[in-house]
């Protein structure tokens, strides 16, 4: 979605005393394996008072992050971790700590072994560059004076200036808005807002959330001052290098004409819910003339709408949070419009108490707009194809609502064989699902709640009911092998089958998961991988419809696997008679793979041209 950059700051800011951990087993020759995100040790940090403080004041953080260091090289020397994103994650974490303990030369160190566990272009050269750039002006001038600021941005420009742009540009552009985004109520609001709310109840975070604490000391003590250097940096390399990223997608893509095709092709976008009258006659109607739809609310009651409801408090203010996404889109894009300004400055700008209203906003606006988008590229130049609105209904408080439970958990099995079924009733042929969630996601909700137990608990529970959810979901698109699933692989930029990411981890003969990549083909910084990933499509600055027929550009994951799903419909338009199987075959086998190995970037010209001869 187009709040990645928000997402970026919003990561800087996650607090005292004792901590109970787990002991790590000792021997080093039987390392046990972590095969899954979810065997991780947990970590117990025994907290209380003010959060801002703990952040603010390096006396009173000194011993947590003491804690935390001894946690995360305990993690590191006990365990055997494969996953590079996690060995990323922790390595960064000493890197940071080592900093604000002023071991410059250290933070260097990691900071560089952190750059060789990257996968992905960019990031093997983009890895950690404002750490590298802090760490090597605080061998010579005092941190925070001007002198280690200017230094800070001579490091960053000469860095910029020796990479390609055509591979960094994304990844630029992004650090710039994070920057102009950056302010202190972000940080500062996200601690009282979401972890001081936890503290209260139970007196502890978990290493789920005990980290934000570390990136908000960061944030606020090494970013913040070097705002105004990072947003001058990047503008003045960004003014410079101008040239756009070749549009590989165009000279792919292909528009069926009217007539074309030997029959409608039934499509399902399930998803936070369509603007149907966006789509005229590709859309699906009953023998009243009414718009096919089957809908579940968050508490997985059957509901009706077609679009996800707006809190009868905020509909005046959905003309503002519209205008407020377009301008964290164009901030992404590096675009200079009105709502751009005003989104940076308000954000950037609010007190603390705006935070939880602004996020909310945010998150309530981008839930809306989501369905329409998607769909709006899962139908386009296909006449061809017609929609069937499956709709659900995303979170978007800060505090989860409704919390987990198992029961919960089995009502929404209940809806999910009812969504299939419902597709089975209608002869659907494709559908497209841009949504998540995983049984780490379950266990951090769990903690937001509270109080629920110790995290042994807590890690009991999310799994049980992670399980009900995976299982229920798995067999419901079993019993459909006539239709086709195409679900997003997510943004995290982790391994999906690592994280155990539903759906994108899950294994079935009609289930495609997909990747994102640029207008040039090149990976996305925030999706995910993984076994289960075949196939990668456009999903950065992808402009589509919103409701009320408004265009805008967002990216994700969300947005390359309706391209897939897309492709398919296409398919099934020209040959009718190929199965969810087959068109999988159809689609990876007429992709083409880049030279590194990691990307299958679809070809609907290529595919369309088989199924034709």
């Amino acid at each position: 979605m187009a709040v990645l950059a928000l997402a970026t700051v919003l990561l800087a800011a996650q607090a005292q005393t004792q901590t109970q951990t787990q002991t790590p087993p000792a021997p080093a020759d039987r390392k046990p394996r972590i095969e899954r995100a979810a065997d991780l040790p947990r970590f117990t940090y025994r907290l209380s008072g003010p959060l801002e403080s703990l952040v603010r004041d390096r006396e009173k953080f000194t011993p947590f992050g003491a804690e935390l260091r001894r946690n995360v090289d305990s993690v590191l020397a006990g365990y055997d971790i494969p996953d590079k994103a996690t060995q990323r994650d922790l390595i960064t974490q000493l890197a940071i700590l080592d900093f604000l303990d002023g071991r410059h030369d250290l933070a260097l160190l990691r900071a560089e072994q952190v750059r060789s566990l990257q996968d992905k272009p960019a990031d093997k050269l983009m890895s950690g560059l404002r750490l590298r750039a802090a760490a090597t002006a605080a061998r010579s001038q005092p941190v925070g004076s001007d002198a280690w600021k200017k230094a800070t941005g001579d490091f960053i420009s000469r860095e910029l200036g020796a990479m390609p742009y055509a591979v960094i540009q994304n990844q630029v552009r992004e650090l710039k808005a994070s920057s102009e985004l950056l302010g202190d109520a972000l940080v500062v609001g996200n601690l009282r807002e979401r972890l001081q709310p936890i503290v209260d109840q139970s007196g502890s975070l978990s290493s789920d959330f005990a980290p934000g604490l570390l990136s908000a000391r960061y944030a606020l003590t090494v970013l913040m001052p070097l705002k105004q250097t990072s947003i001058e940096v990047f503008s003045q390399y960004l003014d410079a290098n101008q040239i756009a990223k070749q549009d590989i997608w165009a000279a792919r893509d292909v528009t069926l004409q009217p007539g074309e095709g030997k029959g409608p092709v039934r499509m399902v976008v399930w998803d936070s819910g369509t603007e149907t009258r966006l789509f005229g006659k590709q859309v699906l109607r009953d023998a009243k003339g009414r718009p096919l739809l089957i809908a579940f609310d968050k508490f997985s009651r059957p509901a009706r709408g077609e679009l996800m409801p707006i809190p009868a408090a905020l509909r005046s203010r959905l003309p503002s949070m519209k205008s407020r996404s377009k301008g964290l889109s164009d901030l992404q894009s590096n675009i200079d419009s009105a709502e751009a300004t005003e989104v940076k400055h308000f954000l950037s700008g609010m007190a603390p108490e705006q935070y939880k209203s602004a996020v909310e906003e945010l998150g309530l606006a981008g839930s809306y707009m989501h369905g329409t988008h998607v769909a709006g590229i899962t139908l386009a130049g296909n006449p061809q194809a017609r929609l069937l609105v499956a709709r659900i209904e995303f979170q978007h408080t800060l505090k989860p609502d409704p919390c987990p439970t198992l029961a919960l958990a089995q009502r929404e099995a209940g809806a999910a064989q009812a969504y299939v079924d419902y597709m089975k009733q209608h002869r659907v042929q494709v559908v497209n699902m841009s949504w998540g969630g995983s049984v780490g996601g379950v266990e951090t909700s769990l903690e937001e709640c509270g109080p629920g137990g110790d995290t042994a608990a807590r890690k009991k529970l999310a799994r049980e009911i992670f399980d009900v959810g995976r299982d229920s979901l798995t067999r419901a698109m079993a019993s459909a092998p006539g239709i086709l699933f195409v679900t997003a692989a997510g943004n995290s930029g982790t391994d999906a089958t690592f994280d155990e990411s539903i759906p994108s981890s899950i294994v079935l003969p009609n289930l495609l998961t997909v990747g994102a990549v640029d207008l040039a083909g090149d990976e996305a910084g925030f999706t995910s991988y993984g076994p289960t990933v075949k196939a990668h499509a456009n999903g950065y600055q992808v402009v589509s419809f919103i409701p009320g027929g408004d265009r805008l550009a967002f990216s994700g994951t969300s947005m390359a696997a309706p391209q897939v799903a897309n492709l398919a419909g296409k398919l099934l338009a020209v040959k009718p008679s190929l199965t969810p199987t087959e068109l999988i075959g159809l689609i990876v086998s007429t992709a083409e793979r880049t030279t590194d190995g990691r990307r299958m970037l679809i070809h609907p010209k290529n595919a369309l041209a088989r199924v034709r001869n």
